[in-house]
């Protein structure tokens, strides 16, 4: 196998991994994958329904109804701009940050068989080389 064969399979691997692990994680807390995405995206900011949508790489109507049933769970509220009715920011609620401590801890512990091998160096390394590939 040449490099970009291994490089590749191995990316697929981890990316089945992490996949498996946040599925679970989500299952465990009655979200759906999407719903763990967007509850990571909106612990650090409060983008408006476009920007979330760009954000997700989703179609407006299909954020708008996740976000609606976030609302309905009481995880997340909508607030519109006060310079413009039409654009609706999303936020999280209180509840929600309450669960978003023990989901990332649920997380680690499934991602530790894969990170808990490598040295602090390594791991630093890694998150430097997965930053570069992901253009962050």
């Amino acid at each position: 196998m040449d490099l970009a064969d291994e490089l590749i399979d191995d990316l697929v691997q981890v990316s089945f991994a992490v996949t498996a692990a946040l599925s679970r994680v989500a299952a465990e807390h009655d979200l759906s994958l999407t719903q763990l995405r967007v509850l990571g995206i909106l612990r650090d900011r409060e983008p408006t329904m476009a920007e979330l949508a760009t954000h997700l790489g989703l179609e407006r109507s299909t954020v708008s109804g996740l976000i609606d049933r976030a609302v309905q769970r009481g995880l997340a509220r909508k607030t519109t701009h006060p310079g413009d009715a039409r654009s609706v920011r999303v936020s999280l609620t209180t509840e929600a940050r309450r669960l978003i401590p023990p989901i990332v801890a649920d997380i680690g512990a499934l991602m530790e068989p894969l990170t808990g091998r490598l040295t602090a160096s390594e791991q630093k390394r890694l998150i430097a080389l997965l930053d570069k590939a992901l253009d962050h």
